[in-house]
């Protein structure tokens, strides 16, 4: 059989490269290694409770809900608001006023450095603005020139004005987000509590434009599972093929043919990878292009990508407790970070180089009672997502994959998940949520591993390549977003969070509908 064009990665990238393939009236085929797609955009039921096995909310950013009309789908939308909480202070994030809050809650916390507080917080503001111009638009990817042409005129061009002007200020603020407050203030705990629930190396840019982009996020009735549902449907109705529990085991560039481990083949006339960017690396062998320049090309960059690594994971704790939806709206909003001590995560040491259980569970003491916690509860957005009167709870921090790797291979994985699950408990217990350890009706726990063996992604990073790596294996600068989506081989896109970095639902939108523009382009061009 052979296609137009042929998707590999069912995620939320592939899914928009192959509905815009799709509904251009491309021979398509997306090839997706689960049962079923979405990748970490994705809900599941257990026991009546609803929960969001990824991404707790969609962010918009002007990509979204372009990008959704763009396709004609409907979704019904909750708008997701967000809460901050160290210890016993908690603030509502609902527009960029509250920055005032913010500031408010810091130096309560840390009064003796007030005024460094104060110049912190004219950052924020000052970054919040540059955000207001990067975001402050629809996005004109998803824009038709025809019909948005007054769009296109009257907003699109003034704006183009105001972002040649604030590109290379955000460029400036490419430095990690901790280096950068170190400019303000020496005062450790001050900057852990700021910095500490974002990735390790985050810019800051976009570390420190939070509070502008926690107003942009929403929840679509029914749990985040809805969107690559209604995406998958497009994508039949306009007769594109979905084929799941496929995994790509080769891949042929100089004929163009896929082959999976069942040893079904396929044909394509383009490629868009959407899945884990080392996996494709892997499965090509450079021998088998003919062509020494393109050849020469993809061993560089399969070099280059050799040593990289993947961004941080996370450990989820999923409960299923008796107590009303009430119980948790009164004390914070539906999606909250929580930290419940003001020390500071830089406390509890470095992460253990040993998996020697006394060491880790010492550790994971320390890192539990310290670290920012990520909580969601979807019956806050919608009520049909937990039995009457109890409350379903996501509960996530950032966790190493090579700690997590290390404890498998000693031999006390279950244990370990089983300590971790006791542990987070009994700190939001004691903390925020008092009685919570007695109330609960089921807990059960994912690790980097679980996402790694879900997702397909190199050592369980959920947004892509890690911060660090010198340099970033990605592009980063907006201006040559276009570019991203450009592999060694020609004929061969990529598409997705190994795309572009730093990365999220925005990017792999938006590289799943450049990559898909790019194929439509190449292939009425060979027609």
């Amino acid at each position: 059989m052979k296609y137009d064009a042929i998707v590999v990665g069912g995620g939320i990238s592939g899914l928009t490269a192959a509905a815009f393939l799709a509904k251009a009236g491309q021979k398509v085929l997306l090839c997706e290694k689960e049962s079923r797609c979405g990748g970490l955009v994705n809900s599941f039921e257990r026991d009546g409770f609803v929960y969001d096995g990824g991404i707790r909310a969609l962010e918009d950013s002007g990509v979204l809900f372009p990008m959704l009309r763009s396709l004609g789908i409907e979704l019904d939308f909750e708008k997701n608001h967000i809460s901050l909480g160290v210890e016993n202070h908690v603030i509502r994030v609902n527009s960029e006023e509250d920055v005032d809050n913010y500031q408010a809650l810091l130096t309560n916390l840390y009064p003796e450095s007030r005024e460094e507080i104060t110049e912190i917080v004219r950052q924020i503001r000052k970054i919040m603005h540059y955000m207001d111009v990067q975001y402050g638009i629809d996005n004109p990817i998803f824009l038709d020139f025809k019909e948005d042409a007054a769009y296109l005129g009257k907003v699109i061009l003034p704006w183009m004005v105001k972002y040649a002007i604030t590109a290379p200020k955000i460029a400036a603020l490419n430095e990690p987000v901790v280096d950068f407050l170190k400019k303000f203030s020496q005062n450790q705990s001050l900057l852990d509590i700021i910095s500490q629930h974002f990735f390790h190396a985050t810019p800051a840019f976009f570390a420190l434009s939070y509070l502008k982009l926690y107003i942009d996020y929403y929840y679509p009735l029914g749990g985040t599972g809805v969107f690559p549902a209604k995406l998958v449907s497009f994508i039949e109705e306009h007769h594109g093929e979905i084929r799941t529990n496929t995994k790509i085991s080769s891949l042929d560039p100089t004929n163009k043919v896929l082959t999976d481990e069942k040893g079904n083949r396929w044909e394509y006339e383009r490629l868009i990878w959407a899945a884990d960017l080392k996996t494709l690396y892997k499965i090509i062998n450079p021998a088998e292009i003919p062509d020494n320049k393109f050849s020469q090309a993809f061993t560089a960059r399969k070099e280059e990508l050799r040593g990289m690594t993947g961004n941080d994971s996370i450990l989820s704790l999923f409960l299923g407790v008796n107590l009303p939806k009430e119980y948790f709206s009164n004390i914070a909003t539906e999606h909250f970070f929580y930290t419940p001590s003001k020390a500071g995560q830089t406390q509890a040491g470095e992460i253990p180089a040993t998996a020697e259980r006394e060491t880790v569970k010492n550790w994971l003491d320390k890192y539990f009672a310290l670290t920012t916690y990520e909580i969601s509860c979807p019956v806050l957005r919608d009520p049909a997502l937990a039995p009457a009167n109890k409350t379903g709870l996501i509960v996530s921090v950032l966790f190493d994959y090579q700690l997590t790797k290390a404890i498998e291979l000693a031999g006390w994985y279950e244990e370990f998940k089983s300590y971790c699950e006791t542990q987070m408990i009994a700190t939001l217990s004691t903390s925020i949520y008092p009685g919570l350890s007695e109330a609960v009706i089921h807990q059960f726990s994912s690790t980097p591993l679980t996402i790694e063996s879900y997702s397909g992604n190199f050592q369980g990073a959920i947004t892509g390549w890690a911060l660090d790596n010198d340099p970033i294996p990605a592009e980063n600068r907006i201006p040559k977003i276009m570019n991203a989506v450009k592999t060694p081989i020609p004929g061969i896109y990529q598409a997705g969070q190994w795309t572009y970095s730093p990365s999220g639902l925005p990017i792999s939108l938006l590289t799943g509908k450049i990559a898909a523009d790019q194929v439509i382009k190449d292939l009425r061009k060979r027609k």
